[in-house]
């Protein structure tokens, strides 16, 4: 069932070449950034693109995992990412 908002766990790793994120709950959802704040804004487009074609081929949706169910290593943090799909979905139907 389609939702308007979507808030999923992120991991950050913090490296030396900048900041990979990726979403447990979500394999092939994967980004990065230079910066905290890039990395941020890359998760949330990732996200929303992630769940938009989730949506267009009618594929469940993972619900999110609970906080304690999430493993992390060093350098890693976890990030909670919301995105509000209205306006994505307008924006996507556009450019078809």
């Amino acid at each position: 069932m389609k939702k308007d908002r979507y808030i999923y766990p992120a991991i950050f790793d913090d490296d030396s070449d900048g900041i990979s994120v990726e979403f447990p709950d979500l394999p092939g959802c994967f980004t990065c950034g230079d910066t905290e704040e890039e990395a941020r804004q890359m998760a949330k487009e990732a996200l929303a693109l992630h769940l938009y074609g989730l949506e267009q081929e009618n594929e469940a949706i993972p619900e999110p995992s609970e906080l304690p169910d999430i493993q992390t290593k060093n350098h890693q943090v976890i990030v909670f990412i919301e995105v509000w799909m209205p306006p994505f979905r307008y924006e996507m139907e556009k450019r078809r």
